[in-house]
């Protein structure tokens, strides 16, 4: 019998115990739904710096996403710098021919 009795304490210590575990949980809940609710609170009235920050956080993603562009850019920029480079040395060349022309032969097509 006195076994009986020890076990039931038991069983109502683990009882009582479970409760107050039940309770702690729930009270820990409460508290991350109201710090859920003062997020939300700060949110709408920080929203716009939120938003902010959001678009700062873009801006540099997006300022690295440019630079990797931007190295690739650079490859193309150079390309094209040497392209025009040699567009002008034709045209220079082209240019160099029609004074030697102009002063050579200047009754050549007469």
């Amino acid at each position: 019998g006195e076994r009986e009795g020890e076990r039931e304490r038991g069983d109502i210590y683990i009882y009582r115990y479970l409760g107050r575990e039940r309770e702690r949980k729930r009270e820990r809940e409460r508290e991350r739904e109201r710090e859920r609710e003062r997020e939300r609170e700060r949110e709408s009235g920080r929203g716009r710096v939120r938003q902010r920050e959001r678009e700062r956080e873009g801006e540099l993603e997006r300022e690295r996403e440019g630079e990797r562009e931007g190295e690739r850019k650079g490859d193309i920029y150079i390309y094209i710098y040497i392209e025009r480079e040699r567009e002008r040395e034709r045209e220079r060349e082209r240019e160099r021919e029609e004074r030697e022309r102009e002063r050579g032969g200047g009754g050549e097509g007469e």
